[in-house]
């Protein structure tokens, strides 16, 4: 009878704890424009060691971050890695270096938000080079398919992007842009939510054609960011994370809303640090 009164006691608890949340947590993000929380892992995962070095060797943002950071980003990494599935296309041998690269790529762009596992893609489709898309009868070098639950890439292209850090063109950056932009759009978790607000006014930038022609005029975005809305999100993540410093300096209030949008740590970023 004592052990159903504790689980009883302890059910309630629970409840009442969830409650509270659900009031504290939007009361929270309304002052503080952040979630909560971000990382809550009781037993966070780990890499191979092999793995681990590939994050290292590939990525200053992972060397840059404290211990305690380095096992959440480990821990979030191991978890894409697990959650997504991965094909090589036209005999295409997809490496776990391949996968690291990629996936540290979406970590590293979704490391300020607490939900990152994103159900609107469940495959990640590699080619060796640009590829023919049956969904638009073009060669792509990437493309986010919604339709099809798929994020697929060029290798050939994707690693130009991430290997060259200072022409503002990363594809895997560009390609999850739009994948963390349609979740903006239809989900309802917190770092959704803010990503939506945030982007709001990025994109006022976008809209308003005063805004627009100086941001076009200055020559800093490349052409592409003013096809439409999204390859506009898309295109000033890349430069975000290509050249902040430049970014910070040129735009400091646009910069601060995009840094909102995803809710970025500078502190975590070796050229912030220094800018």
């Amino acid at each position: 009878m004592l052990f159903y009164h504790l689980v009883l006691i302890y059910l309630v608890i629970l409840f009442i704890l969830i409650i509270l949340f659900r009031v504290i947590e939007p009361t929270y993000m309304f002052v503080f424009n952040k979630p909560l929380y971000l990382y809550l892992y009781l037993f966070p995962k780990k890499l191979t060691t092999n793995q681990k070095q590939i994050l290292e060797k590939e990525f200053p943002f992972f060397r840059k971050l404290s211990h305690k950071k380095k096992i959440y980003f480990e821990h979030r990494v191991n978890s894409f890695l697990n959650h997504y599935t991965f094909i090589g296309k036209e005999e295409l041998l997809v490496t776990d270096e391949m996968k690291i690269i990629i996936a540290g790529s979406y970590i590293m762009l979704t490391f300020g938000m607490r939900h990152y596992l994103i159900n609107l893609f469940k495959v990640i489709i590699i080619y060796p080079s640009a590829y023919f898309s049956n969904s638009n009868q073009q060669y792509h070098k990437g493309e986010f398919n919604p339709v099809m639950k798929a994020v697929a890439f060029s290798w050939e292209d994707f690693i130009l992007g991430h290997q060259t850090t200072n022409d503002n063109i990363n594809l895997g950056l560009h390609e999850f842009a739009h994948v963390l932009h349609f979740h903006g759009i239809k989900s309802n978790d917190p770092s959704a939510i803010l990503f939506y607000d945030e982007f709001n006014k990025v994109i006022s930038y976008f809209n308003d054609k005063n805004l627009n022609k100086k941001l076009s005029d200055n020559d800093y975005f490349r052409k592409y960011a003013y096809e439409n809305r999204f390859e506009f999100i898309a295109v000033i993540l890349e430069h975000f994370f290509e050249t902040p410093h430049l970014f910070k300096s040129k735009y400091p209030e646009l910069f601060q809303h995009v840094s909102s949008m995803i809710n970025f740590n500078e502190n975590n970023f070796d050229e912030f640090q220094n800018s």
